[in-house]
């Protein structure tokens, strides 16, 4: 508790955390509207996957671009434009179906254009999170975001759910719409405070290539990317595509997949707890020790294990889903500059997404071929090797809680080893700053 009081103390945040809150529930609740919406109207899985795709697919193509103009312009801004975006979007979903009904084509612009929106919200929330709470603070405000966002997970389908089957799929969308207006009025109190200096923009090719080579240069972001963009493929598309099937045919019902969700989403809520106040002295090691539970999990639901041990499974690959994520973006905002730090974001969303719609489609034809159980299986085994590989990097098993050296002179407002006026920093810092430029 002192550790939520110590972080809530910052209005900054909680304004964010309160709309991000309110904003997350809606997210949740419109996966469900959407999946029963469109079954109810087509009954055509396709056209659910169409309507998915179009989302993903916008998103993963504007995310660099997002995170360019995260980093060029106050991102707290940005923001708003793509909450009042989102909330405009969803709301003349809520219209049309309200009209009579949204047809399958309606729906896929929409989503498209709501991906796009999200691609250029999702970085700059990133680079955001630092200017609004202190430097020591950070992980905290990770961890209660993750909190937020575990009990969204929880409630959201419970609520959409109810309100597709009991009033109607427009009030879902419409309820969805205004999370994202609440959000927009929260992020306009928002006052962040500076961070890092400040770098003239530059062409957009230069600017996404500085933020590749920010990437490229730490071992420990790139491997640590391309390994989860693997795992999503090989893990989690298989997971979403084939458990439920599996859950039927081993467990006697499909609900089984719902029960295993839910106690994931049960053990992500106490591995946010948790990271409010557990700092291990290499974080990042940490946190992929602790994810190798989620292929594991998979694998022996694959293999038929009893039910009490794949629930065990399952509570343990939330609390590591938690814990990682916790700890990837406090490293993300400790060691990248501040004025790079949405480009390497978007790299990082990027990279996670690319495949995932390809093992969405191939998930079918694969089990067909081979049977769902064995794809499943093996997927998740070459998933657990590619998620042990991410500790082969020295960087990777050395990164521990300090600040890069880099992120120290960003406090302080000068680049390491550049010509920046340093003549405002206390007297110790510019003998640092002086040595290092030599």
């Amino acid at each position: 508790m002192s550790s939520y009081l110590r972080v809530l103390r910052h209005k900054d945040f909680r304004y964010l955390f309160l709309g991000q809150s309110a904003s997350a529930v809606g997210d949740q609740v419109v996966i469900v509207a959407l999946a029963l919406y469109v079954t109810q109207r087509t009954g055509s899985a396709t056209d659910l996957g169409l309507v998915l795709a179009a989302q993903t697919v916008s998103l993963v193509a504007l995310l660099l671009f997002g995170g360019v103009w995260a980093d060029r312009l106050p991102r707290h801004r940005i923001m708003v434009v793509a909450d009042v975006i989102r909330a405009a979007l969803h709301g003349l979903l809520a219209v049309l179906i309200f009209a009579g009904g949204a047809s399958v084509a309606e729906m896929v612009v929409i989503e498209a254009l709501f991906g796009g929106a999200r691609a250029f919200f999702q970085p700059a929330y990133t680079g955001l999170m630092p200017q609004i709470s202190p430097e020591d603070q950070i992980q905290d405000a990770r961890a209660l975001t993750e909190v937020s966002n575990n009990l969204a997970i929880l409630l959201g389908p419970a609520l959409g759910t109810a309100l597709v089957l009991g009033l109607g799929a427009g009030e879902a969308f419409a309820l969805d719409a205004a999370t994202f207006g609440f959000s927009a009025l929260m992020l306009l109190r928002v006052r962040p405070r500076p961070r890092g200096y400040v770098v003239a923009p530059a062409p957009l090719l230069h600017e996404l290539r500085v933020g590749w080579r920010e990437v490229r240069s730490r071992a420990w972001v790139w491997v640590t990317i391309l390994v989860f963009a693997g795992a999503v493929l090989c893990v989690y598309a298989q997971w979403y595509a084939l458990a439920p099937l599996i859950s039927r045919d081993l467990y006697g019902s499909v609900g089984v997949f719902g029960v295993l969700e839910s106690v994931a989403g049960a053990g992500a809520v106490c591995g946010a707890l948790v990271a409010m106040a557990w700092r291990p002295a290499r974080p990042l090691v940490t946190g992929l020790l602790l994810i190798l539970a989620w292929p594991v999990q998979d694998i022996v639901f694959s293999l038929g294990a009893p039910l009490a041990a794949v629930i065990v499974c399952a509570f343990a690959t939330g609390f590591g889903w938690s814990l990682m994520g916790v700890f990837w973006e406090t490293a993300l905002a400790r060691q990248i500059p501040a004025h790079a730090l949405s480009r390497v974001s978007s790299y990082d969303w990027m990279g996670s997404l690319a495949l995932l719609p390809i093992g969405f489609v191939i998930a079918g034809p694969l089990a067909s071929a081979f049977g769902a159980r064995t794809v499943l299986g093996v997927g998740s085994a070459v998933g657990l090797v590619m998620l042990a590989l991410a500790l082969l990097p020295r960087s990777t098993r050395q990164l521990g809680q300090t600040p890069s050296a880099q992120q120290f002179f960003d406090d302080v407002g000068v680049e390491a080893g550049g010509e920046a006026e340093v003549a405002h920093v206390d007297p110790l810092v510019r003998v640092v700053h002086e040595r290092n430029r030599v």
